[in-house]
């Protein structure tokens, strides 16, 4: 958002979240403002910008009410770099070589990743042009002496007396311009070439003993990767392919890799949100005593340094964690965020209570979002030619179903709805292309999926296997 100059207001940021995600006003809002004070940040003159922090959010919900949804779809949005961790794998037994620091890296590598393609983007017109000169050195190498022509060649062929070439250098030179036309219009697609390729240097460095950290083990990578020669390898492929594989090579080298990892510090010291999963598995129970209590009070006394604010090595820099914006969730049936340290509570000021989802929001979490599950399957269906439709009424036996089915077992949100929606179509999917053939058109009628999924919901039994 503000690496674009794309500023977006809270009340923007809502709508677009809306497009994905039904319900939840609370939450929306809150990470709108989140993110718009972002960008006032940095538009902040004076010596306050530096003392000003983001405030952390602690949603609170069951699962698949959209917890992650929200933040993933509020880093699209701002074009941010975005990690999401699971803080209980923090207290896993045996857990070696992965700390609390690994997902401020993780961070750093995905901003990375967006400044690639960014930057990939600006070079891709000029890559194209050498990947073009390569593939037609290929097809016709240019003369390295350019010298008088002393008989005719048959190369001629195909120009006229007044297009004729009175030299080799000539001759060649017309030559590659015709294939050049050639290649940009298409027509040389399937024609085979043997192309040079550069190989990366990954010595896939091993831990012995596990007796070197993870910081330690990338310096050491990142040694002998520099260390070692680049080696290359030809191939013969088709010039359709070998455009593919030379695009990323020659984008790759008009790139300027240090101005690459400067900019993705940058991007994610002040833009990258880090979302941290199921935080209340974590907590310690009301009881406290000793083992897990003190496993989980240990994961929280480490996590507590980086959300707060601290220098973390990475293979490209230091980042400082001061401004990223970090999103606690959990479902919190067992413990509460009370439970939680008092420091790392601190941390989180914005506290958000989601909401259950209701039969009308799995209605309309099958019609109205962009990435509707009931628009997937058509966009499926669609690729083998057939099309599908759903009756409205349809539609809302299976959100009545899926309500039905959370409230009698476990409440699972809206990830319900794959389970029922799997069962319905799993049938049809099957016979696609067999017996069902393309230009078919399939209907979903309200009895249809009555019929599919009634007698499973009745049996309680099997829908604790199956639903």
């Amino acid at each position: 958002m503000i690496d674009n100059n794309i500023y977006y207001t809270p009340r923007q940021i809502v709508e677009e979240l809306d497009k994905y995600i039904i319900g939840q006003h609370e939450a929306k809002r809150n990470v709108a403002i989140a993110l718009r004070n972002r960008w006032r940040r940095m538009h902040v003159k004076s010596d306050m910008q530096k003392e000003i922090m983001p405030n952390n959010i602690l949603m609170i919900g069951s699962t698949g009410v959209g917890k992650t949804e929200i933040a993933r779809r509020l880093a699209k949005v701002a074009n941010a770099p975005f990690v999401k961790v699971e803080a209980s794998k923090f207290t896993e037994v045996g857990y070696v070589g992965r700390d609390v620091e690994s997902m401020v890296r993780d961070l750093v590598e995905q901003a990375v990743k967006l400044i690639q393609t960014e930057k990939r983007d600006a070079v891709k017109q000029k890559a194209e042009q050498a990947v073009e000169d390569i593939i037609l050195d290929a097809l016709i190498p240019p003369l390295k002496n350019r010298q008088p022509s002393t008989a005719p060649s048959t190369s001629t062929v195909g120009f006229s007396n007044d297009e004729m070439p009175t030299t080799d250098a000539e001759l060649n030179e017309r030559t590659r311009e015709r294939f050049r036309e050639k290649l940009r219009a298409g027509e040389l697609e399937d024609r085979k070439i043997e192309v040079t390729l550069e190989s990366s240097n990954n010595p896939g460095v091993g831990v012995v003993g596990g007796a070197i950290d993870e910081v330690s083990m990338m310096n050491l990578q990142e040694m002998l990767s520099g260390m070692l020669p680049s080696r290359s390898k030809k191939r013969k492929v088709t010039i359709e392919e070998a455009r593919k594989l030379l695009l990323e090579e020659e984008a790759f080298k008009l790139i300027d890799m240090d101005e690459v990892k400067m900019e993705a510090i940058k991007k994610a010291e002040n833009s990258g949100i880090i979302f941290i999963d199921e935080i209340d598995k974590v907590a310690s129970s009301a009881n406290k005593g000793g083992g897990a209590d003190v496993s989980r009070e240990g994961v929280q006394r480490d996590l507590l340094p980086i959300v707060e604010g601290s220098a973390v090595t990475t293979k490209h820099g230091i980042v400082n964690t001061d401004h990223i914006l970090f999103i606690a969730a959990g479902a919190f049936h067992v413990s509460k965020p009370s439970d939680l340290i008092p420091e790392l509570q601190g941390r989180f000021p914005i506290r958000v209570e989601l909401n259950s989802l209701t039969k009308e929001d799995f209605h309309k979490i099958l019609k109205d979002p962009k990435n509707a599950l009931s628009k997937q399957y058509v966009a499926l269906l669609e690729a083998e030619g057939v099309k599908l439709t759903y009756q409205e009424d349809a539609l809302e036996e299976i959100a009545d179903i899926a309500f039905h089915i959370n409230s009698e077992l476990e409440n699972i949100g809206a990830r319900r709805l794959h389970t029922v929606m799997s069962h319905l179509l799993n049938e049809i999917l099957f016979d696609i292309p067999d017996t069902i053939p393309p230009n078919a058109h399939v209907s979903i009628s309200k009895e249809m999926v009555q019929e599919k999924l009634k007698a499973l919901v009745k049996n309680r039994d099997l829908s604790q296997y199956i639903l």
